[in-house]
């Protein structure tokens, strides 16, 4: 079920390893007990519950009406922890749940407590599922999601920027979006987010692979000498220069006959209309050269060295020249 089309119930299951939805899952469900307890003209108790320090009986207290018989929301975390006793009483308990009572119960993964997960799926509980989203396709979508649930327009070079910038991690990346939201007007743009995040080490790493790709071998050794200048990692560097190479073989792969169609590819339309525009420059023999090259750089930056700056500007000159060829 999509967080959106969560509505009031006794029992909720929100069921995945990605914190920041499982969060916002929770808030919701908290939100919507709390809007109907008001409608009432009453407040809402909430009480939360630990999973790995459950003791028997406490949800049934929890639960149980209280003197002035308030609405109440009872939140388990960390189901995926739980004890047996707290296994024994959730299932016990989605079986006759109380009145007045929601209980929300957040289980991040695993087979601990599946027992209890199929009484609560068994009763016709909603079930939000969170799970983590790793594709850069699959972030960018959430991007635009944040932006379009805030009003806001944002071009594909903007997406781009800013989960080249911050795709590691789903928190931040939402912050961001709030971030510019709340501090620009009109559309982002990749200038918008480059003045804001452009200081990031995965940008500066971006811009070396993207003016490699082109062929750009000066831009690619200036950006480059740039980048270590200011204190980013050669193994962040390489790693661009690798994303970028998977991506053209990606999309390059397309073009033989029973290969992967555009939809397989995991990557954003835009991407692959990109990767299209890239590859006219590119030979097979010109992409394995580049790859080849990029793995060795790769093995070079982690140890296999003692000029990991030597390591990547070889690679990146090589990528740069293997375009055409």
């Amino acid at each position: 079920m999509a967080l959106a089309d969560l509505a009031l119930a006794p029992v909720t299951l929100v069921s995945g390893t990605e914190a920041l939805f499982a969060e916002r899952a929770v808030d919701r469900a908290v939100a919507l007990a709390r809007e109907a307890a008001a409608a009432q003209g009453d407040s809402l108790e909430r009480v939360d519950l630990a999973g790995p320090t459950y003791e028997a009986g406490r949800l049934s207290v929890a639960a149980s009406p209280s003197l002035f018989a308030e609405p109440r929301v009872v939140v388990v975390d960390d189901a995926q922890l739980a004890t047996d006793a707290l296994v024994e009483d959730v299932t016990a308990y989605v079986a006759a749940p109380e009145a007045d009572v929601s209980l929300v119960v957040v289980h991040r993964g695993g087979q601990r407590g599946k027992r209890m997960l199929d009484a609560i799926k068994a009763s016709g509980a909603p079930v939000v599922v969170c799970d983590a989203i790793k594709k850069d396709s699959e972030k960018e979508d959430f991007v635009r999601a944040e932006m379009r649930a805030a009003g806001r327009r944002v071009d594909a070079p903007a997406v781009q920027a800013l989960v080249g910038a911050l795709g590691s991690d789903l928190r931040e990346l939402a912050s961001a979006c709030a971030q510019l939201v709340a501090d620009t007007s009109g559309t982002i743009t990749e200038s918008v987010v480059d003045r804001y995040y452009g200081g990031r080490q995965e940008v500066t790493g971006f811009k070396v692979a993207d003016a490699a790709a082109a062929g750009r071998s000066a831009d690619a050794v200036t950006l480059l000498r740039h980048a270590v200048a200011s204190g980013v990692d050669p193994v962040v560097l390489v790693a661009a220069l690798a994303l970028k190479l998977r991506q053209l073989a990606k999309v390059a792969a397309t073009r033989s006959s029973g290969g992967p169609s555009p939809q397989q590819l995991g990557l954003a339309p835009w991407q692959v209309d990109r990767a299209r525009k890239e590859l006219t420059r590119w030979t097979p023999e010109g992409l394995a050269t580049a790859i080849t090259a990029v793995a060795r750089a790769d093995e070079e930056v982690k140890g296999g060295s003692r000029d990991p700056v030597f390591a990547v500007e070889r690679a990146v000159l090589t990528v740069s020249r293997a375009t055409g060829r």
